[in-house]
């Protein structure tokens, strides 16, 4: 008899089907079919999200901040123009922009709060794209030329300003007097309001005139560092020793890695416990099947020893115990692969559906940093989501299909 042969298929299928007497036996294969398809679905659920959270922040943070930050070590960095023009030249560099960057109070008609302020030139700003393309309301035209800010929208809410309405700056390092430095108020129209959807940075970024933020922080002729941005994040190493190279001064470099160690790690880590936790969720299926397949095989005892002896092998009884558990496995793995797959390409119309039904915010933009949720599929975990769910399925399925080919058919036609 060829392996999973047609009488065995039938055999197998027979016993998928629940009689009365068999119920509880069905109920428990059920419930296994069951937990192995939630199993599957959160897992691949999860990791989409933890995957799209990963990639969200590393492309928000980066788009902003940089991947290689250059602060000077023997003096001002007077020479930041000829600098950044050496250092843009680099192969794998794609922009170099230097800035002026300083902590501001900052206030609006309805409210005050802490800001920090960066100084660009417009032509810098332009080519930070992260920023300029992101612009909700107004335009960058003007900015350079005529006295004027560019805000965040979350701050922009919180002040209760927009286009055209005015911001005052209060800086601590102001003018030198005979009486001690006072602080500096100064006061810019809003120009234009930017959404990058992350809220620690739409809450907090200013963008002035580099002239200006000069004269406002006492850095004329200076600037704070020098921001550098990579083809490939992930090659510092090789792109560090080009840029020491290209500055011809002494610089104090750190790069995204260093700036970000702490926070990325605790990514990776609460991923994996997660992976763990949630496999968990699987194996516990997988046990379920383990003993519904147990209590089926010696509720069929009678009928196992009947056909040993009209001619089934060991193997065909093995075949037919193992299709039973298998077919569990992999019908639930299929649907948690179909359910976890439409609810990860969908993540974000689903969770504005439940806060809307709910009425409240389901994942707030200030307690996870993004405006979304967001959900990226790594279709190689997917694949070792689904064969790990089918391996635990045919390891809980091998002994009890065993069990049923060491069946004596005469010691159990006499226990009958």
């Amino acid at each position: 008899m060829r392996p999973f042969g047609a009488l065995e298929w039938a055999i197998a299928l027979r016993y998928l089907r629940s009689r009365r007497r068999e119920a509880f036996i069905s109920v428990i294969s059920t419930l296994s079919l069951i937990g192995i398809a939630l199993g599957v679905a959160t897992l691949i659920i999860v990791m989409a999200v933890m995957n799209g959270f990963r990639a969200e922040l590393f492309n928000k943070i980066l788009g902003v901040s940089g991947h290689v930050l250059l602060q000077p070590l023997d003096g001002p960095l007077t020479d930041y123009r000829e600098v950044a023009k050496r250092i843009d030249a680099i192969d794998g560099v794609v922009r170099a922009i230097p800035f002026v960057e300083g902590q501001v109070l900052v206030s609006g008609p309805a409210n005050a709060g802490g800001a920090l302020v960066r100084g660009l030139t417009k032509e810098d700003f332009d080519r930070l794209d992260f920023v300029s393309d992101r612009l909700l309301l107004g335009s960058d035209e003007e900015f350079g030329t005529q006295k004027g800010a560019i805000i965040g929208s979350r701050l922009a809410r919180a002040l209760g300003v927009t286009i055209g309405d005015t911001i005052q700056l209060i800086s601590p390092k102001g003018a030198v007097t005979p009486f001690g430095v006072t602080p500096r108020i100064d006061s810019y129209p809003v120009q234009a309001i930017f959404e990058i959807g992350m809220s620690e940075y739409d809450s907090t970024f200013i963008y002035i005139p580099l002239e200006r933020a000069q004269l406002y922080f006492n850095q004329e002729g200076t600037v704070t560092a020098i921001e550098v941005y990579a083809e490939d994040p992930d090659d510092m190493d090789a792109l560090r020793q080009k840029i020491i190279d290209a500055a011809e001064r002494p610089l104090f470099i750190v790069d995204w890695r260093q700036r970000n160690q702490t926070f990325f790690s605790a990514l990776v880590v609460e991923r994996n416990v997660m992976f763990i936790i949630l496999t968990l969720i699987i194996l516990v299926a997988a046990l379920n099947v383990v003993s519904g397949m147990t209590m089926l095989v010696k509720e069929k005892t009678r009928d196992i020893a009947i056909l040993r002896t009209i001619g089934a092998t060991r193997g065909s009884v093995l075949r037919v115990f193992l299709i039973v558990g298998l077919s569990i496995g992999v019908v639930g793995t299929l649907i948690g692969l179909v359910l976890g797959t439409l609810i990860a390409l969908n993540i974000e119309a689903i969770r504005q559906g439940i806060s809307s039904l709910l009425s409240m915010e389901l994942f707030s933009p200030e307690l996870y940093f993004l405006s979304r949720m967001p959900a990226d599929m790594d279709s190689v975990e997917t694949t070792a989501v689904v064969v790990m769910a089918l391996l635990l399925s045919l390891l809980a399925t091998i002994y009890p299909a065993w069990k049923a080919a060491k069946t004596d058919p005469v010691v159990s036609l006499k226990a009958e």
